[in-house]
């Protein structure tokens, strides 16, 4: 199945993939190297922890090399939409609390509330997936019920 992503976010995800193959595989062979010198494995913490260490790092690349393989890059600036899609930055207005609030409508990785970045798959980003200028979305989350009307779609 492939996750919608952002290029940027792609490119993170790469990067990182890089980081831990080029570097932190060479450091966690090197200090299990280290680690075997010092004699009997059996009562060697430090071999322990470098072994826990590369199944950890093992696994995150293949966690990376995974999202990388299935993912479907969606360049946002390039996109032009008058209803809410992947990659939007909506602009909102609360009809409860009379408050703006602004969302990017990302994928997973990306998501990120502090930021701005809802994922699509949120209560939010699933409700406003679809909606034009001007609509009024109701969400219902677990933590309560929000009516919004959108005012902008913008792609940036």
């Amino acid at each position: 199945m492939k996750v919608p992503m952002t290029k940027k976010c792609y490119e993170q995800i790469k990067k990182e993939l890089e980081r831990l193959k080029r570097v932190e595989r060479a450091k966690v062979i090197a200090d299990i190297a280290e680690a075997r010198a010092h004699g009997d494995l059996s009562e060697n913490a430090e071999y322990s922890a470098a072994k826990e260490k590369q199944s950890f790092v093992e696994g995150r690349i293949m966690e990376m090399e995974n999202k990388l393989a299935n993912a479907q890059v969606i360049e946002t600036n390039t996109l032009s939409s008058d209803k809410v899609v992947f990659g939007a930055t909506v602009y909102l207005f609360d009809l409860h609390t009379e408050e703006e609030k602004r969302y990017t409508i990302v994928g997973e990785d990306e998501a990120d509330l502090k930021d701005g970045k809802i994922s699509v798959h949120s209560p939010v980003g699933k409700a406003l997936i679809g909606h034009r200028v001007s609509d009024v979305v109701k969400i219902t989350a677990p933590a309560k019920t929000m009516e919004y009307e959108i005012q902008k779609i913008i792609f940036e």
